[in-house]
């Protein structure tokens, strides 16, 4: 049975988490600190009615978590100011009467606004941002999470870069992290995986490595995960609606196109 009043609610909370999303992102230049980062989205968020649902998470005291270079997820904003040439990559999520939405985007950091990556990072960010939107035009009732996960992994797999199979997509409502987990890849057959059905919530993610997929704890706190070899790391996520007639974003920049 749908549960109308949780849908309602979450589309207010994506609304909002959109709305921050674009605005902290635009904010992000040289010589902005993480942790002011951290705090406009927290300003944000307040004043558009929401809740910083990260803050929810035991143990975590911040509205954000940023990535930045070869930080692949989870890490605290701190004082270190970012640089031209910089990924960042901001992953937030919004509380709003009961329930949870996610997401998170990576973007490049010019020396000034407009400035546009080399061609390698344009193709590492572009695997992205089209490997989860591969995946979000999968979600319809009856199809299954394999369907996803295929899309994700052939996108990335495809351009040579490598899925970090220990970090996954979930499903996402009351609590942030909910069944079913909604990997990057896919193991085994698309029909041992679980069924989508009409009104769940899903963050559907995938998180990536430009060289190898292995992943360690920084060893600065007990959040960041960084990859092993050095290289850099890139996340997309979406909270999505299933629906008998195809996917709904519930959170969405204005540039997202399904």
């Amino acid at each position: 049975m749908v549960d109308h009043v949780k849908i309602e609610r979450m589309k207010v909370a994506g609304k909002i988490l959109g709305e921050v999303m674009d605005e902290v992102l635009d904010s992000i230049k040289p010589g902005i600190s993480e942790l002011e980062i951290d705090s406009l989205a927290e300003k944000l968020i307040l004043a558009k009615g929401g809740k910083p649902g990260f803050k929810r998470v035991p143990g975590y005291k911040h509205t954000i978590c940023i990535s930045v270079n070869d930080s692949v997820v989870h890490g605290i904003p701190t004082k270190r100011l970012i640089k031209a040439n910089d990924i960042v990559g901001i992953d937030c999520g919004v509380f709003y009467e009961g329930y949870h939405t996610d997401m998170a985007e990576t973007i490049y950091v010019g020396a000034k606004k407009g400035d546009k990556p080399d061609p390698d990072m344009a193709k590492f960010l572009n695997a992205g941002k089209k490997a989860v939107f591969d995946a979000i035009r999968q979600v319809k009732t009856g199809n299954r999470v394999g369907h996803l996960s295929r899309e994700m992994q052939k996108n990335i797999e495809g351009g040579g870069f490598s899925v970090v199979k220990s970090l996954v997509g979930h499903g996402v409502g009351r609590e942030l992290h909910e069944p079913p987990e909604i990997p990057g890849y896919l193991a085994g057959s698309i029909e041992n995986t679980p069924k989508l059905t009409e009104g769940q919530t899903i963050a559907i993610e995938i998180i990536y490595n430009q060289g190898k997929a292995g992943v360690v704890y920084s060893g600065e706190d007990d959040w960041t995960i960084v990859t092993e070899d050095g290289s850099n790391s890139g996340l997309f996520e979406r909270t999505v609606l299933v629906t008998n007639k195809g996917p709904e974003l519930i959170t969405r920049r204005k540039s997202d196109k399904l």
